[in-house]
């Protein structure tokens, strides 16, 4: 409409014009990768109760190497999940709400693990609560993946938490003996442990589970040892609805499933933990039930269905809980 208000010649010199302005107009600077992701959580409902997957971070571990298997049958097994080694593994907690308590199950690894890790509690706070309404924290394993959030500045991050493991991890973890005659490169282990237990134990607050049993309505313990002397898993249940954490019977997606007879360096009782993987992997394929672990990749919840010799995960379909 407006070309055909101006004269020819008028229109050529617009033309002229804006070309000219084009051209000398600034290139615009790439724009700067962001190189973040949005907060870790995701939620969902069990029955009554809320489910919120607590992601710590990821960090690169040399499964290849790792895994009880040829390292080129781990590389392959890995290719056909589009993963090679290292992986990136999620570290995640499970923070359970009934309704009359909230419930957190392990707590990531803090500043134990390497600088990827430790981003539990910034989580835990950006899906909406904060450490202090947390009543109980239950510990899978005292490795210091599963336990270093329990401390801040060497005080408790939890400051109204009773605290749970295994009887026999703590005797185990916590063991001045048992440190004093460990291996150099497994000291860590032991001191980890030590520092996140130790301000609980000092005000009372941490209490070993000594038989599987209902923690609260609706939470129930039961001993998996293997992975650990002291290995416990925990099963939640509400409304007929059920979820399995498995903690550390599973590390690497790509391969257990394929093959749970294959146990990882991390295990303390390869034969042990590779008995609990398959009964575990089995009864939840049998009854169909939701399982989560802390090294599935996040938001690591979902389903298995028996295929072959094996299993197949199916993760959660994406929901907003209502």
């Amino acid at each position: 409409m407006i070309s055909m208000l101006l004269s020819r010649p008028t229109q050529a010199a617009l033309g002229a014009a804006i070309a000219a302005a084009c051209c000398a107009a600034p290139a615009q600077a790439a724009a700067p990768m962001a190189k973040f992701q949005a907060p870790g959580f995701y939620r969902t409902m069990l029955g009554d109760f809320e489910v919120t997957v607590l992601n710590d971070g990821t960090v690169e571990l040399p499964v290849d190497t790792l895994l009880k298997m040829p390292k080129d049958k781990a590389d392959k097994a890995l290719a056909k999940s589009f993963e090679h080694s290292p992986l990136e593994t999620s570290v995640n907690g499970y923070l359970i709400n009934t309704g009359d308590k909230l419930v957190l199950v392990d707590v990531g690894a803090a500043g134990l693990f390497g600088p990827t890790l430790g981003k539990l509690v910034a989580n835990l706070k950006a899906s909406g609560y904060q450490p202090e309404q947390v009543d109980e924290i239950y510990i899978t394993h005292m490795h210091p993946d599963h336990v270093g959030g329990l401390v801040a500045d060497g005080q408790r991050a939890f400051p109204n938490a009773v605290v749970r493991a295994g009887k026999a991890d703590a005797d185990y973890w916590l063991s001045q003996a048992n440190l004093d005659h460990a291996p150099a490169e497994q000291k860590g282990f032991f001191q980890g442990a030590m520092g996140a237990f130790g301000p609980y134990v000092q005000a009372n607050k941490f209490v070993p589970i000594t038989a599987n049993t209902e923690l609260v309505p609706g939470v129930k313990s039961y001993a998996s040892a293997g992975h650990t002397p002291g290995h416990t898993t925990y099963v939640v249940e509400s409304k007929g609805q059920k979820l399995v954490l498995l903690g550390d019977l599973m590390h690497v997606a790509a391969v257990q499933f394929d093959e749970p007879a294959v146990t990882i360096a991390f295990d303390s009782d390869n034969l042990a933990a590779a008995v609990q993987r398959k009964a575990a992997f089995a009864d939840a394929a049998k009854h169909g039930y939701l399982i989560g672990a802390a090294h599935l990749q996040f938001p690591a919840l979902g389903h298995l269905r028996a295929s072959g010799k094996g299993y197949q995960f199916v993760p959660v379909n994406y929901v907003i809980p209502r």
